[in-house]
């Protein structure tokens, strides 16, 4: 299936687009973070085209299960962190997303072959629409969490004045602070949407916006939590440090609730 031998394609390139990325961190080179950034762009590329061949050859939506959830969240997070150097000095920031990226590539091969498909009643342009614009909020937190991490270690060397020729590697802080602030600002509203979505299908199907599904209530819990930041950073002027680390926070969170959740409660998002 060509969809298949893509998706492997853009893996392979992500694998080797991180390696490559750790290298110049390690290596202290700004040429190998250049060439790493070449090589997520064609990942990219190849990556799209993947989803372009499966989701033109799948007789439901594009997003069905967790192979096509996996997969989005990487996009999104390459495609968002790609479009930022387009305004910032961030390529060395490619070592720290890098990984995440190709951790969720990886979940998604695991299940290339044998995904579960989603229940009928879980099937419809509202549920598609629903899972896109969640997982592309939750990945551009991902971004935001990377960035949060990357400006608690570029602070940590400048305080501790251990930079020396490593530092002009490094993105500036206030870059790194600007991408933590858009990936909220974006990711906030569209996992807003999401779950508004989410909530008009259940109300049409089951006759509630609530369920008490557990998937619902830690889906809340996190979006309380971004819902939080946000408000600190658009009306007390949070930022720097403090905003890096509620970001890592908020994002453990969410990831917490949803990984130890999973194997403990039933839910209707079984499929994802």
């Amino acid at each position: 299936m060509i969809a298949v031998v893509l998706f492997k394609t853009a893996l392979t390139v992500y694998l080797i687009s991180a390696v490559v990325y750790g290298a110049s961190l390690l290596g202290r080179r700004v040429m190998l973070a250049r060439i790493a950034t070449g090589l997520m762009l064609a990942a990219l590329a190849i990556h799209t085209f993947s989803f372009a061949a499966r989701w033109l050859a799948a007789e439901e939506g594009p997003v069905v299960g967790l192979v096509e959830a996996s997969s989005l969240f990487a996009w999104v997070m390459a495609a968002a962190y790609l479009a930022f150097q387009l305004k910032t000095k961030t390529r060395v920031l490619g070592a720290f997303i890098s990984p995440v990226i190709c951790l969720f590539m990886v979940i998604a091969s695991v299940r290339l072959g044998g995904t579960v498909a989603a229940p009928a009643i879980l099937r419809g342009s509202l549920v598609t629409l629903h899972v896109i614009l969640s997982v592309a909020g939750e990945a551009l937190f991902a971004v935001a969490s990377c960035a949060g991490l990357m400006y608690l270690f570029q602070d940590d060397q400048l305080r501790r004045k251990k930079g020396g020729g490593f530092s002009r590697l490094l993105p500036s802080l206030g870059d790194l602070d600007r991408i933590n602030y858009l990936c909220l600002l974006w990711g906030f509203p569209l996992l807003t949407l999401g779950v508004l979505a989410g909530s008009l299908w259940a109300r049409i199907v089951w006759g509630s916006h609530w369920q008490w599904d557990p998937k619902q209530i830690w889906t809340l819990l996190a979006w309380g939590s971004y819902g939080f930041l946000l408000y600190q950073r658009l009306v007390t002027g949070w930022r720097g440090r403090t905003a890096a680390r509620w970001s890592i926070a908020a994002f453990v969170i969410l990831l917490v609730l949803t990984v130890a959740g999973r194997p403990f409660f039933q839910t209707w998002h079984d499929f994802l």
